[in-house]
């Protein structure tokens, strides 16, 4: 499946909050570990640019999770396609 990116100033971004981040980052521990992508210290940041938290693995914006996230989602489900 081919999505978009999500942009970094995406304004539909600026609606998440720490525990939803939390769980998101939760979420790319559990698919990235597979594929060896490993955050173990990935966390929802204390800084915030222009009302986004980022997330820190290198201060990241959330979009980037998001689209890291997309890409294991349809990694997952292409794998299972073809089994």
């Amino acid at each position: 499946m081919t999505r978009d990116p999500v942009a970094p100033d995406d304004p539909r971004i600026c609606d998440y909050t720490k525990p939803q981040i939390t769980a998101l980052l939760g979420e790319l521990h559990r698919r990235g570990l597979p594929h060896g992508l490993l955050w173990g210290s990935a966390s929802a940041g204390e800084t915030t640019l222009d009302g986004r938290i980022l997330v820190d693995f290198g201060n990241s914006p959330i979009s980037t999770l998001l689209n890291l996230l997309h890409l294991l989602r349809d990694l997952d489900r292409d794998e299972a396609w073809h089994r």
